[in-house]
């Protein structure tokens, strides 16, 4: 039966650098929980504390009630799936995903059993003959993915598992990835530094920066309603402006940003603020078409990439700003003429407030 994980307050240094700060998170039984956020940001290690493979120097892990942080990986009753799939080069499909069953001396018949039933799982069963060297990478993957869930784990760790596929199979395998975990019912911490990726096959999302938790939320509640500037940024493509707060009513302001007027509604007290917004809440318009408003500004057309169903413009303030703005369904009167003036407005629900970050 898959089971819940629960790590508390856990720390872990190299030397000076503190690659975990307290770091907590709570993935529910049968969860697909995804540590989200760039290269450094200490998700890895994260996963590597719960695997067994780097010791946390602060902190608690537990699994069904029980801590996990006090046993010798090997102990842990956890399948991993590495990011170079680790699959045993001399050994066939059937024998890579049976490895783990002889070694915990599973009898032949129950053994047979259950490496049938897994690469039935993975769809793999007209392959079980080949060597690794006759596979894809998708089909290698399929089989590191096998040969960690036959050994029926109650925990599922994946280390970017997807990150060595072209685009269009990495698509394809976390569909197979989600459909495979929610069969089982068997709590899953996945790691990717791939947005899309997280949101596409997440029940919640755990965005990490610099050691720390930044939110823990669902795809949709990262993804639109970001507790921190930098989620905003780095969770899908935003546009982010700076600007002075010229007008204050009750909790809704107006920000000037060279003179991009943005309306919207924050708490924060701060004089100056920072103003994110995503291309697609951008609504463009040829300049003229459309009456001047209080959220919105004007520029000129810097750059249009066609994406198929959607036109993403580049719009350049008179201020040097780049807004990027997306136009959904475009047709071949589309507005893409470089250099051609345009406006465009923003709804005040679209843009979110955050306070402007010191440097650093």
């Amino acid at each position: 039966m898959s089971t819940g994980l629960e790590v508390s307050g856990l720390v872990k240094r190299y030397g000076a650098q503190t690659a975990l700060d307290g770091v907590s998170v709570t993935a529910g039984a049968g969860e697909f929980f995804t540590l989200l956020g760039p290269s450094g940001c200490g998700k890895t290690t994260l996963l590597r504390c719960v695997a067994g493979f780097a010791r946390p120097d602060g902190g608690r892990i537990v699994c069904d009630g029980a801590r996990l942080d006090t046993l010798p990986a090997h102990a842990r009753d956890i399948g991993m799936v590495f990011q170079n799939y680790a699959i045993f080069p001399h050994l066939s499909v059937r024998e890579n995903i049976a490895y783990g069953l002889r070694a915990r001396r599973v009898p032949a018949p129950e053994l047979a059993r259950r490496v049938g039933e897994a690469l039935d799982l993975v769809q793999m069963a007209d392959l079980a003959t080949r060597m690794p060297t006759q596979l894809s990478g998708g089909q290698q993957q399929r089989v590191a993915l096998a040969r960690a869930l036959v050994v029926r784990p109650r925990l599922l760790l994946m280390d970017e598992p997807l990150s060595n596929l072209d685009a269009r199979l990495r698509v394809t395998m976390r569909g197979e990835i989600r459909r495979i975990q929610r069969e089982l019912g068997i709590t899953t911490l996945y790691v990717t530094h791939d947005q899309e990726e997280a949101l596409a096959v997440s029940d919640r999302v755990a965005v990490m920066e610099r050691g720390r938790v930044e939110q823990v939320g669902t795809p949709w509640e990262v993804y639109a309603e970001p507790r921190t500037a930098f989620v905003a940024q780095f969770v899908g493509l935003s546009n982010a402006v700076e600007g002075m707060v010229v007008a204050r009513e009750g909790r809704r302001v107006t920000v000037d940003a060279g003179g991009l007027r943005l309306e919207g509604e924050t708490d924060l007290p701060d004089p100056r603020l920072l103003a994110v917004f995503r291309p697609e809440a951008v609504q463009l318009h040829v300049a003229g078409t459309a009456p001047a408003g209080p959220s919105g500004g004007e520029g000129r057309l810097a750059g249009a990439e066609f994406l198929g169903a959607v036109l993403r413009c580049g719009i350049r303030t008179p201020a040097g700003a780049l807004i990027v703005a997306d136009v959904h369904k475009p047709t071949g009167h589309a507005v893409k003429t470089e250099g051609q003036p345009v406006r465009f407005t923003v709804a005040p629900g679209d843009v979110r407030f955050f306070p402007v970050a010191a440097p650093r």
